[in-house]
């Protein structure tokens, strides 16, 4: 692990977070530590999002609904159905 440390934090900024801290029954040090991570987590969701935001292939299934999707293939899968029956019978 590292240490972290912030320089010219004004007076009320650390008296509202030790505020904050305490109201939840953490050391100042613990609360910065979780906000530090949650900060980091949406870092990494958010450039998952841009990258599956820019892959064509999500843009593509973006386009259409899911429920879209399932009515398209079960009419692909109904007309293959419908070829092979009446091709077997012929």
């Amino acid at each position: 692990m590292v240490a972290i440390q912030i320089r010219d934090v004004p007076d009320a900024v650390r008296e509202a977070l030790a505020a904050e801290a305490d109201s939840r029954g953490q050391s100042l040090q613990v609360f910065l530590s979780d906000v530090l991570e949650r900060e980091a987590r949406l870092a990494r969701n958010r450039a998952w999002l841009k990258r599956t935001r820019d892959n064509p292939i999500a843009r593509i299934a973006a386009e259409e609904s899911s429920a879209d999707l399932i009515r398209r293939q079960r009419d692909e899968r109904t007309q293959q159905i419908l070829d092979a029956v009446s091709g077997s019978t012929a």
